[in-house]
């Protein structure tokens, strides 16, 4: 599993993927050879007890090595791929940690030295799957939308607090090939392909350097979000039909475990 956060220093990558710091290196932004990726996540939705000290010691560990953070991009997921009804309460509380909640506290230990700084940047790698319930993904779906409306409400808050020095970006893609969503297809590739890595990871760096607050991958999305907020929930229901929408998760497979 990818770690929850990237921390990314001024115009320098610090942290995960490698495939970042390639598709930065054009603009400027390749990190230095003898830098080490940061990777801090964990400890802040793991030590439920004293997370206010977490907070506290990871901000504290990142700005030794670090220094501060400009960019924090929030990228960890998983999937469990069952129905509601399926799928065992514990990993209902999984889906929550990292595809939301590692969100928050990670926000709380960066974004004070941001604001403070009048300088940062906050990415939110939400999910097409945060815009619309998808069949067989409702923890997942859950997950991703309380991951976009967060990212949105703190936007909302920076721009109602006059706190211009601080951007967000929030992501929100198409299914993606790492091998999480193995197994699944579309029914018209070539309208809602299955995206490349790289083709991604481009799209997310340029919509961070161009300071854009959404970002749908492909672009089709910007379209049926548009149709599903001006038709009826009878004819979204057919069109969903027909592209097949209600089968994605059909041949869902996951990623398979290492030995």
């Amino acid at each position: 599993m990818p770690t929850p956060v990237i921390a990314v220093k001024e115009k320098k990558c610090i942290g995960w993927p490698m495939r970042i710091h390639q598709c930065s290196e054009k603009k400027g932004t390749r990190p230095a050879s003898n830098e080490q990726p940061c990777h801090i996540g964990k400890s802040l939705h793991m030590q439920k007890g004293k997370r206010e000290s977490d907070y506290s010691d990871v901000q504290g560990q990142v700005k030794r090595e670090v220094g501060d953070i400009s960019i924090l991009i929030n990228n960890a997921g998983i999937v469990t791929g069952k129905n509601f009804l399926d799928c065992p309460d514990e990993l209902i509380e999984k889906s929550f940690d990292v595809n939301f909640k590692a969100h928050l506290w990670t926000y709380k230990a960066f974004l004070p030295a941001m604001i403070a700084n009048d300088h940062g940047h906050l990415v939110c790698i939400s999910s097409s799957a945060g815009l619309t319930g998808v069949n067989g993904l409702a923890d997942y779906c859950a997950s991703k939308f309380a991951a976009f409306g967060f990212a949105e409400a703190v936007f909302a808050e920076t721009v109602a607090q006059k706190q211009m020095g601080i951007k967000t970006t929030i992501v929100c893609p198409l299914l993606i090939n790492t091998g999480m969503f193995e197994g699944c297809t579309t029914k018209f590739p070539s309208l809602l392909p299955v995206l490349e890595p790289e083709y991604a990871v481009r799209k997310i760096v340029d919509a961070i350097l161009q300071e854009k607050v959404y970002l749908y991958i492909p672009r089709v999305l910007y379209f049926l979000v548009f149709l599903k907020s001006i038709l009826s929930s009878k004819i979204a229901t057919l069109l969903c039909e027909y592209l097949g929408i209600f089968n994605v998760m059909d041949g869902f497979v996951g990623k398979k475990k290492k030995d």
